[in-house]
């Protein structure tokens, strides 16, 4: 047979995908019943994200203008922070976004984020609400939390916020983790090295006999991060400062990334700098259109005043899998990239 006769079908069964729509409609129901608007907003933009860890995909199009160079977008906040400047309230939505260099069994580079944003919340009131969520479309148990020098100390031995890189390094070998290649590694390169090999399997595990049962996965959040990894989050004075963002996992499985959101535009421009002198840096490559720039509408929304809020990102695709217990996300998508 060719290939396209092996390939045409997809990958997820069809009662895979009337569960899918099942959550889809779950997880509407859910913010309807909490007053919060569904919008939706662009997949391409001028801008796009300067994380080093994010590449986007580059496309130019024929408009009547003129050639012109956007991005797809790898997720939908600058765009959802901007309606809220304009005074959206609370909101929500389900995204399509894209990233380069993501496949493998828990990714694709096309998927799916549900993303929501409210005002009045830090990321405390925020986790309360994910916490809720997540017993609603998996059963879980209340979610246990911990902050991240706390899973360190547990997994790891060392005070993240304080050990240098040469610390780390010790603690890495320790653990009998392969360090080839690190020689250049700066300090958060360490800790994510630590927190991928050394706490994050940990995370979000159930013992004894709730680890047989159906759906009983107690989910963690991890909170209160190094403030060099602050993202798009505040950052908390005090010694150590901390960045007010969290992760949530089940199963050692990350799913969501939430933040007590930046709204100093000054403080973003800077961090936006940073990011692109980082990636020149490192030599990350840049999106394949254009000039990778900060985003000007968003800046310009932050100095038109951001409402103080709380944002997460959760991967649906992810949240499929966990609640149809897949191995693969080909078992929760009907055609991901290979059959695209």
């Amino acid at each position: 047979m060719s290939e396209p006769e092996l390939t045409w079908r997809p990958t997820a069964s069809l009662a895979a995908l009337r569960r899918r729509a099942e959550l889809n409609a779950r997880l509407r129901a859910f913010f309807h019943r909490r007053g919060v608007l569904e919008v939706e907003t662009p997949l391409l933009s001028a801008a796009t994200v300067t994380d080093p860890h994010l590449a986007s995909v580059g496309v130019r199009l024929e408009l009547p203008g003129g050639a012109r160079g956007l991005h797809l977008q790898t997720s939908p906040e600058f765009h959802m922070k901007r309606l809220l400047a304009a005074g959206s309230g609370p909101i929500y939505q389900l995204f399509r976004a894209v990233r380069d260099g993501e496949a493998g069994r828990r990714h694709n580079p096309e998927f799916t984020l549900l993303e929501w944003y409210r005002p009045g919340f830090d990321h405390h009131a925020l986790m309360d609400e994910v916490d809720e969520l997540l017993a609603d479309c998996l059963g879980s148990p209340p979610a246990e939390r911990v902050t991240y020098a706390d899973a360190f100390g547990r997994h790891v031995g060392v005070d993240p916020h304080r050990a240098d890189s040469d610390a780390l390094r010790h603690a890495a070998r320790a653990q009998g983790i392969e360090v080839a290649g690190m020689a250049t590694a700066d300090r958060d390169a360490w800790l994510d090295l630590l927190m991928v090999s050394c706490v994050e399997p940990h995370l979000g595990r159930s013992s004894g006999a709730d680890a047989a049962a159906e759906g009983a996965a107690r989910p963690t959040f991890l909170y209160d991060y190094p403030a060099s990894q602050a993202a798009l989050a505040r950052v908390r004075a005090g010694e150590p400062p901390v960045a007010e963002r969290f992760e949530v996992y089940v199963e050692g499985v990350e799913l969501a990334n939430g933040f007590h959101e930046l709204r100093d535009a000054v403080e973003q421009r800077r961090r936006f700098a940073a990011d692109l002198e980082t990636r020149r840096r490192l030599g990350v490559v840049r999106p394949s259109i254009d000039e990778l720039l900060p985003d000007e509408h968003l800046l310009a929304a932050l100095e038109a005043g951001l409402p103080p809020c709380a944002g997460v990102a959760l991967g649906v695709d992810r949240l499929a899998m966990l609640r149809d217990r897949a191995a693969s996300i080909e078992e929760v998508l009907a055609f991901p990239i290979e059959r695209a």
